[in-house]
């Protein structure tokens, strides 16, 4: 499995190009912005985009998805309860974020379900908290967290569909379950690296330590 995690746009969100090594698909997480560097990263190791895969509907990870889908036609994937809000953004905040609205969900996931690219299958972790919908991804060493877990951190639960009860029960029940050497790969570069481990952030991260 190729994975190259890229920090783009102006609020340190990480995107991550996830590919099968074999049949060269490949599908990107949260093509935040700077989607022109990202196929060019994955173009110049022979990659092709099939999926835009979002974590959650917050336009500073969705805002890249209409330059991407037009790009490249992939189909969009995305929490059946985020769909709604991916497409219906206030104005004020298009506005904040110069962003363009984003296309339609293509495909609509839940708890449990595999995304595959080639070889490459992600399974949808359902981690309400950050947003009703919001997601992690995880393959075998390697979960994607979005804004549900970071390195020393957790998502923030102040918006809509937020809660911190149920942050707190999916990242005990649902990621610290994992192997503790599973690669926790965030979506903000927020952290005193870019990756941690499950096990680290279960021995130090402060906001969860001791769940």
């Amino acid at each position: 499995m190729f994975v190259k995690q890229m920090e783009v746009g102006n609020f340190s969100v990480f995107a991550y190009v996830v590919g099968c090594e074999r049949t060269k698909e490949a599908l990107v997480i949260d093509p935040a912005a700077e989607t022109s560097r990202i196929l060019l990263e994955a173009g110049s190791r022979g990659y092709t985009i099939r999926y835009i895969v979002n974590t959650h509907s917050h336009l500073d990870h969705t805002m890249g998805n209409r330059s991407m889908k037009q790009l490249t036609g992939s189909k969009i994937v995305i929490h059946a309860l985020e769909a709604p809000s991916l497409v219906h953004q206030p104005p004020y905040l298009l506005a904040v974020f110069s962003a363009e609205p984003s296309p339609p969900a293509d495909v609509t996931v839940l708890d449990g379900d595999e995304i595959r690219v080639g070889d490459v299958s992600l399974t949808v972790i359902h981690t309400p908290g950050h947003s009703r919908g919001s997601i992690c991804l995880y393959a075998e060493g390697i979960v994607f967290t979005g804004d549900t877990l970071f390195v020393g951190g957790v998502g923030r639960t102040d918006l809509e569909g937020g809660s911190w009860e149920e942050l707190q029960r999916s990242i005990k029940e649902r990621l610290f379950v994992l192997p503790d050497e599973t690669i926790v790969a965030p979506g903000h570069n927020y952290g005193s690296e870019p990756r941690s481990t499950i096990g680290r952030e279960k021995r130090s991260n402060p906001f969860v330590r001791g769940l």
